[in-house]
């Protein structure tokens, strides 16, 4: 691991709870709002739990394969069984009717295909999407997954990250060459997430399949920090331009805080 990354401080952890069950989940509720891989002695440092305590509770969670060790052994980072419990939220939680509404509307506005996507590890994944009218479209159902470095979407979220966790979540993601205009480094990334960055959208300009273009803006939290939604519209390339492309931004503006507002709803 990176040394610069190690010598990140972790946070400090507060466990709460009044059973073992409520106190691992604590543990567990801690470890993921981090932005970084972390080892036992951070917990060490940073909870009031003793170290076998944390130990027997790490062990736990990993053999539940919720959390998994990085290859130095001494790491841990989030398990595939917990990133699939995530998604499984994302996918059918009690919003779905409220934000396909808000999406309905956008394609009734643009005339163009939208989606709801949010990052799952290296790759992006439709939480809902609907279809344009139009004769010719691509079909991308929700559930559908594309890699994080050849969409618009994906540009979005990586964009709000410092470039170490960048690369860190990208060191092992292979960066597929799709078309002649993927990206195909990781340095090229960065300059491209720089520009997302300062102008507040993404392009995917026949990145991930030929003859499609996609804008993306990100959908903001209303409190703050850092936010895992993305929306976006795609068209082929006869109906979208970059220039079409840019006219289409009020409208996704609008329906990103519209998604923005009902995010905060139900987290009150």
């Amino acid at each position: 691991m990176n040394k610069a990354i190690e010598d990140v401080p972790f946070e400090p952890v507060k466990i709460t709870g009044d059973t073992p069950t409520m106190r691992l989940f604590s543990l567990l509720e801690q470890i993921v709002s981090q932005e970084r891989q972390f080892s036992l002695q951070d917990l060490v440092d940073s909870t009031d739990l003793p170290k076998p305590t944390l130990h027997r509770m790490l062990q736990q969670l990993e053999q539940a394969r919720m959390l998994v060790r990085d290859a130095d052994g001494r790491h841990y980072c989030i398990g595939e069984r917990l990133r699939r419990f995530a998604e499984n939220l994302l996918l059918n939680d009690t919003k779905h009717g409220a934000r396909h509404a808000v999406l309905k509307a956008l394609v009734d506005e643009l005339g163009e295909s939208c989606n709801l996507t949010a990052l799952s590890g290296s790759e992006v994944l439709y939480l809902d999407r609907v279809e344009t009218e139009a004769p010719l479209r691509f079909y991308l159902r929700p559930g559908s997954r594309v890699p994080v470095h050849c969409s618009a979407s994906g540009k979005v979220l990586l964009a709000q990250m410092p470039p170490a966790q960048r690369r860190r979540l990208l060191a092992h993601a292979p960066m597929e060459q799709f078309t002649p205009n993927t990206i195909q480094s990781l340095d090229e990334l960065e300059q491209d997430c720089e520009r997302v960055r300062e102008q507040g959208y993404a392009f995917d300009n026949e990145e991930f399949l030929p003859g499609l273009f996609c804008v993306a803006v990100l959908v903001p939290r209303k409190e703050g920090g850092r936010s895992n939604l993305a929306i976006a519209t795609q068209a082929p390339i006869m109906r979208m331009t970059p220039d079409k492309a840019l006219q289409a931004l009020p409208a996704l503006r609008r329906a990103a805080s519209a998604l923005m507002e009902i995010e905060a709803q139900y987290e009150k």
